[in-house]
């Protein structure tokens, strides 16, 4: 008997289940009901729900039987895990699957590092899905090892498990008109293919979907994601570990039902997963919030799955995997069981890591003087941190002087912050200043810098900023925290400087003693590491910076340090 005759079978009562789930409540994402019924499991697959009976059988009496969670929007990177670390973190908190954009790894190591990450994460139960990355760079204004052509984009969307194009970061090329950008959505497999169009409304929103890109995680605001949602565009509503929308969107769940979202962590933290949950983590926030808890696990597993057309996956029914939380209650979402295709979660071997992901921080040597910044008078701008958000203010100061140069001013809440390219050596560093960061003295530094992970350093110390920078090139990247030509705290990343090679439980001591540093040098805004990696990302507003000097975004051109001297224009 085939495995499709034999599943219809069990459905049908005639052969018994290879497994029961017996005695539930088990929820249906199509009528948002809760269901008293056996689940069938045969194969890998639901067969039926109803009463049946099967060769093994779990009792879920007094549970509730929910599908597995789908992150519908997630970078690996962000984690600092190999994948087998982090199914071993979030497969026991109910996600069973993920969709990662991969554009962090493409940045360093271009193709090859994305077909190895594809492939190291082929063996494990968590189904990682992906898309291709369709910025790298990300602008014309970053510097990535080497960016990606057409031609390596249609490789990547021949993956198997590559699910179309990843998010369109390059908004502003994209409602001009720019045939580079348009070529990208011409592409066989980019009629699926995820939206990034931050504080984009009006008529510019409508020239962005008119382009094909249905999806978006970007809003802010309620008024975004209605004009979102009634332009077709479906709302990946975003729970970061810095860029928290969650509970700012949750009025619209209320407007119009859970139809068109779905949850997303984009960039989380290790420690933060571990401390708040994962996609489980949004599900309890949602439902504290007021949310029907029915909405909330649809929101959590069936959209995202309805989303990225996973057609059989999200749903506790019929011909669907079997993918199943048995959760205790409709508070905490925390699962005293979790069935990944009818198994329950099985241990993997550490990933291999091949010796070419290493070493890829090649960075000229620095000193105290490269961070200087000579000064002739008049305002600076500044970036202004804006407290749990990726966007920025664009500020200008006076800025402190010192023998005709720019120095950090912690009693104003004024540091140095700098980028410096780390691919090629070629010695290029931009220059900035922050504000909101309440760094008193020492520097941080770190190799994960969205998106083309050059070294990102803030310091109120100069000296300290060339101690970090040394140290993330001898360390082949990571994150570090000096204090007085010390390093005191580091958390090492050596594949790719964007991932370690730990067990978990390491990777989140390190993390957060590199945190906790930080708030000793007196940091006080959100998540330093992540805060600092998203300051030089040049497609989210206002103002950021990169290798290649500071980027006003609303106006997508390089703008000086100095208020009123000259700008620059985008490179072709």
């Amino acid at each position: 008997m085939s495995r499709l005759a034999r599943r219809v079978a069990v459905a049908r009562g005639d052969e018994p289940a290879d497994l029961v789930v017996r005695g539930g409540k088990v929820l249906s994402v199509f009528t948002r009901e809760w269901l008293e019924a056996d689940v069938a499991i045969v194969d890998g697959f639901i067969a039926g729900v109803g009463a049946y009976e099967g060769r093994e059988t779990v009792d879920a009496a007094g549970r509730y039987v929910v599908p597995g969670f789908i992150d519908s929007h997630m970078h690996i990177e962000s984690t600092k895990l190999l994948p087998d670390e982090l199914q071993r973190l979030i497969l026991p908190m109910g996600t069973t699957a993920i969709v990662a954009d991969p554009h962090e790894i493409a940045n360093v190591l271009g193709t090859d590092g994305v077909h190895w990450l594809h492939d190291a994460s082929a063996g494990l139960q968590l189904e990682v899905f992906f898309m291709a990355s369709s910025c790298v760079p990300a602008s014309p204004f970053e510097s990535p090892r080497r960016p990606l052509e057409l031609g390596d984009l249609e490789a990547l969307m021949r993956r198997s498990r590559v699910l179309g194009l990843a998010e369109m970061m390059n908004f502003p090329g994209v409602i001009a008109g720019s045939e580079h950008e348009l070529a990208k959505l011409r592409l066989e497999g980019a009629d699926h293919v995820d939206g990034h169009a931050p504080g984009v409304l009006g008529k510019q929103l409508q020239a962005y979907a008119a382009s094909g890109i249905r999806s978006d995680h970007e809003m802010l605001t309620v008024e975004e994601g209605r004009e979102r949602l009634r332009a077709g565009v479906w709302l990946l509503v975003r729970e970061a570990s810095m860029a928290r929308n969650l509970l700012a969107l949750l009025p619209l769940v209320a407007e119009y039902g859970p139809s068109r979202i779905a949850f997303c962590t984009d960039d989380r933290d290790p420690e933060d997963i571990v401390d708040n949950g994962h996609v489980n983590g949004m599900v309890r926030d949602a439902v504290a919030a007021g949310i029907d808890p029915a909405d909330a696990v649809v929101m959590a597993s069936f959209q995202p799955a309805l989303w990225h057309r996973l057609t059989q996956h999200g749903a506790v029914a019929p011909g669907y995997v079997a993918d199943l939380l048995l959760l205790p209650d409709l508070e905490h979402f925390v699962p005293d069981l979790v069935l990944k295709r009818g198994h329950r979660i099985e241990d993997v071997p550490a990933a291999d890591v091949p010796e070419w992901v290493r070493h890829t921080v090649r960075l000229q040597p620095v000193s105290a003087a490269d961070f200087a910044i000579p000064w002739e008078g008049g305002k600076a701008r500044a970036i202004g941190l804006v407290r749990d958000q990726v966007v920025t203010e664009s500020l200008e100061v006076d800025p402190r002087i010192e023998d005709g140069r720019v120095v950090s001013d912690p009693d104003r809440d004024l540091v140095k912050l700098a980028v410096a390219e780390r691919h090629l050596a070629t010695g290029r560093i931009g220059h900035g200043l922050l504000s909101g960061s309440g760094l008193r003295r020492g520097a941080l530094g770190s190799t994960v810098a969205h998106d083309a992970h050059n070294v990102v350093l803030v310091g109120a110390d100069d000296a300290d900023m060339a101690v970090a920078a040394q140290r993330l090139a001898d360390l082949g990247g990571g994150i570090v925290v000096v204090d007085g030509g010390r390093v005191v705290a580091e958390c090492p990343l050596p594949v790719a400087g964007l991932l370690s090679d730990q067990p978990l439980d390491v990777v989140v001591a390190q993390s957060r003693a590199c945190n906790d540093a930080a708030q000793e040098l007196g940091w006080s805004g959100a998540t330093p590491f992540l805060t600092l990696a998203f300051l030089a990302l040049s497609v989210i507003p206002s103002l950021k910076l990169t290798d290649r000097g500071l980027v006003d975004v609303d106006r997508f051109e390089l703008v000086p340090l100095a208020v009123g001297a000259r700008s620059g224009r985008p490179r072709s």
